[in-house]
């Protein structure tokens, strides 16, 4: 679900839109996301927000906080308040320049909410009950099936169809959220004439995706009921090298470093995480543990994450105890990510026939 965590490892995901500028002569445009609701995690950060920071340079980025998103499933305000600034803090502190990116908190500007509901008027009951992460997401809140979680997928349209959207970065779970919102921005072009993209699915050449160290079929997920089972960016060393000590490999007797998805999941995520942590190929991680075994090898991958994450960790407590300067990011990222995105609203409430402000 839409930046649940990132997908990209989008899923829950993370979530990545790239649009035109109206300048031909500017950069295309970004939009992506994380919801607050948690921690960021190692597949966050592998999976989506180092990748950001490559695409900073070729494109106009905005990345927001989905915060709107983040309410389907209740939240202490007090810790949803705390998890937002310091996720901004290590969105910067991950390498995301404000000087060069958009940060904007999603609740700050107002479009999102409005476009929202707009939208709502324009997706039938039918497509969002078919809605496989709707289904999944019920049954892990059977106590708090509420309407939001319902209309979550018209939101998420309503975030790539302000900023005119043309690629959605997604994973495969990901993929069914991309078709409802083209089919919604079809439907309103249908009767209105065109006013949106219409955006298409988009699978970055470039991202790791990240398994459950407890269950490596999964995605890491900062929603894992098994605590051993996910890594967090700010996360202490001391508790990162207990999780990957903990491990799961496989119960293989040769009990070798080798890359096989299919027959060694566990080892393969390892392997997958100790190359996008240090640089290394698959067959120079091989050699490097031939013959050493899951003993020496779970230490060194725990190793290179705590050292991948401590100057993230560092430069993001430098960065909270700076507050009046996370406020300016997120005001000023509020205020461009308001006026790109107030365009796109005034076109579409000129359309279905409210009277201009």
């Amino acid at each position: 679900m839409w930046y649940d965590t990132l997908v990209c490892n989008c899923v829950q995901t993370t979530f990545l839109g790239v649009c035109n500028m109206e300048n031909e002569n500017q950069k295309k445009v970004i939009l992506s996301g994380i919801q607050p609701s948690g921690e960021l995690t190692l597949g966050s950060y592998l999976g989506a927000i180092k990748n950001w920071v490559k695409l900073s340079d070729e494109y106009e980025c905005y990345y927001m906080l989905a915060d709107l998103h983040s309410i389907t499933v209740r939240q202490n305000p007090a810790d949803l308040r705390r998890r937002t600034l310091t996720q901004i803090a290590a969105y910067i502190a991950c390498g995301l320049d404000p000087e060069k990116n958009t940060i904007f908190i999603q609740s700050h500007v107002p479009a999102h909410a409005e476009l929202g509901w707009v939208l709502d008027c324009y997706t039938m009951f039918g497509e969002l009950s078919r809605m496989t992460q709707f289904k999944d997401k019920s049954a892990k809140n059977a106590d708090n099936i509420n309407a939001g979680l319902f209309t979550y997928p018209a939101l998420m349209a309503a975030d790539i169809l302000l900023y005119q959207a043309d690629l959605v970065p997604v994973g495969e779970d990901q993929k069914q959220h991309v078709e409802i919102c083209r089919d919604i921005a079809n439907r309103f072009n249908g009767v209105y004439g065109e006013t949106f993209r219409i955006p298409e699915p988009f699978i970055p050449k470039v991202g790791a995706r990240v398994m459950s160290l407890t269950s490596p079929g999964n995605k890491m997920s900062k929603s894992d009921k098994d605590p051993n089972g996910c890594v967090y960016v700010l996360e202490k060393p001391e508790d990162i090298m207990r999780k990957f000590k903990k491990a799961v490999t496989d119960s293989d007797t040769e009990r070798c470093v080798r890359y096989d998805r299919a027959e060694k999941p566990g080892v393969a995520n390892l392997m997958a995480i100790y190359s996008a942590a240090t640089g290394k190929t698959y067959e120079e991680i091989e050699r490097e543990f031939d013959g050493k075994g899951y003993g020496a090898f779970k230490p060194a991958v725990g190793e290179a994450v705590v050292e991948l994450f401590r100057p993230i960790r560092e430069e993001t407590e430098r960065l909270l105890a700076d507050k009046s300067y996370l406020e300016s990011v997120y005001r000023a990222g509020a205020e461009k990510a308001g006026y790109v995105s107030n365009k796109t609203l005034r076109k579409v409430y000129k359309k279905v026939g409210f009277v201009a402000r």
